[in-house]
């Protein structure tokens, strides 16, 4: 009932599309402080490496793991991906294009900081994320959603027909199994 509800309902629409844009502020404000302000994942990194120890690690130890052998031998890469990666989510969020793309994305972030023992807003993101997910298109009709995803539906459904007719069948294979 509440899928149905997100999914369909012009007032969850209009819900769907202030937590949108408002999300989608707090992502282009943090990826742009850090594109145009310099951003160095290196002390941050360093940080939830040092959480996985102690009595009560805030970072649990596979995740530390792969900080430490996977993401600060690579921080010149995490230091352009994650504030492009936060640019565009908030563009996408904020145009309305590509929406679920761009929450999904934002969830994946959101729980990297927050496996990594940062809380702040994560934990607040990440659940109004899930509703925009869960909404799918309905979160993006007021947005370029609107004309992107129809365009996208007729020009893939258009491979599959003959002529703008009805879908053909795949031809069928006649070699031998």
């Amino acid at each position: 009932m509440m899928n149905r509800w997100l999914r369909e309902n012009k007032v969850a629409m209009w819900l769907l599309t202030v937590l949108r844009v408002y999300i989608g502020l707090q992502w282009i404000e943090g990826g742009w402080g850090k594109l145009t302000g310099g951003f160095d994942a290196t002390g941050f990194l360093t940080g939830a490496i040092a959480n996985t120890g102690g009595e009560h690690p805030s970072v649990q130890a596979g995740w530390g793991a792969f900080l430490q052998n996977f993401a600060l031998p690579n921080v010149e890469l995490f230091n352009v991906l994650v504030p492009i990666g936060e640019f565009l989510v908030g563009l996408g969020l904020i145009l309305g294009t590509f929406t679920t793309v761009a929450a999904l994305m934002g969830m994946v972030m959101n729980f990297a900081f927050l496996f990594s023992g940062t809380v702040s807003t994560n934990p607040y993101l990440l659940l109004a994320e899930i509703f925009i997910v869960v909404a799918g298109a309905n979160a993006g009709k007021v947005g370029l959603d609107r004309w992107v995803l129809p365009y996208l539906k007729a020009t893939l459904f258009k491979k599959h027909t003959k002529h703008g007719g009805t879908p053909t069948a795949p031809a069928p294979d006649h070699r031998a199994a």
